[in-house]
């Protein structure tokens, strides 16, 4: 266990104090980077996360929670959006990415109709959300918990779509890259909601608001003509990531 910030250290303290949670793993990958694993015993689940710190410490710091899309279990999958977590965390956001799929878990069924063969895996994902929530406020409670930022792309997104309706008035802000099954909240304010779409993977029926509800809840959809689904990760290109970027901070400052 390698312990480099002093905020780690009140993290493993406060919740081993409490008992409701262990440290699994606690390790730096990168000066800027840390990885904990956090173990839900209500629900024997393992949660890794990782944090990306800002540098400057502040008051009433803003937190955005990270959801990745779907890995097939491979692991790691929390760490593969570095360009858009790190890019957060140097704007000064405290940044947290969550690993939703461990390697024993089932993999999410290829056949049936999605919204219901994929809800119990969004179900967990929000679940997890929500725990990773619970833990910061006993950890990291001078963070800005009252406009908490949910972002998630694919299947995250759809986990993140899922959260403000079976966890209402919890987010401030849901930001989807392209989520494709589970349907937007149509919400004004908590969630505040916002979407980024790639030029390739239409979303099914009633997923995406119509142009009179994006009006009526003042949501935005935005499609970004030269970015397909599976390049909104690492994989995208320097002019990819830096409108993803852009487009996401102007969203987190409106």
């Amino acid at each position: 266990m390698i312990i480099r910030h002093p905020y780690q250290l009140i993290l493993i303290i406060i919740l081993l104090i409490n008992g409701s949670t262990s440290i699994a793993v606690c390790q730096s990958i990168e000066a800027d980077v840390d990885t904990v694993t956090l173990i839900d015993n209500l629900r024997q689940r393992r949660i890794p996360i990782a944090l990306y710190k800002p540098t400057k410490e502040k008051a009433n710091q803003q937190i955005i929670i990270f959801s990745h899309g779907y890995g097939q279990n491979q692991g790691g999958d929390y760490l593969a959006y570095s360009y858009l977590t790190k890019y957060l965390s140097d704007k000064g956001y405290f940044v947290v990415s969550i690993q939703h799929e461990l390697p024993t878990d089932d993999l999410i069924p290829s056949n049936g109709i999605p919204q219901v063969v994929r809800r119990p895996f969004w179900d967990r994902g929000a679940d997890n959300i929500m725990y990773v929530i619970n833990e910061l406020k006993k950890s990291n409670a001078e963070l800005n918990f009252k406009r908490l930022v949910l972002i998630g792309h694919s299947n995250g997104a759809d986990m993140v779509a899922l959260f403000p309706q079976k966890y209402p008035n919890i987010a401030h802000k849901i930001i989807t890259l392209d989520n494709r099954r589970m349907t937007l909240p149509r919400t004004k304010e908590n969630p505040k909601v916002y979407s980024l779409r790639s030029s390739d993977q239409p979303a099914d029926e009633g997923v995406l608001p119509t142009n009179e509800e994006k009006k009526r809840f003042g949501m935005t959809v935005i499609k970004l003509p030269n970015t397909i689904h599976n390049d909104m990760n690492d994989r995208a290109n320097s002019s990819q990531r830096k409108e993803i970027n852009e487009y996401v901070l102007s969203f987190l400052k409106n």
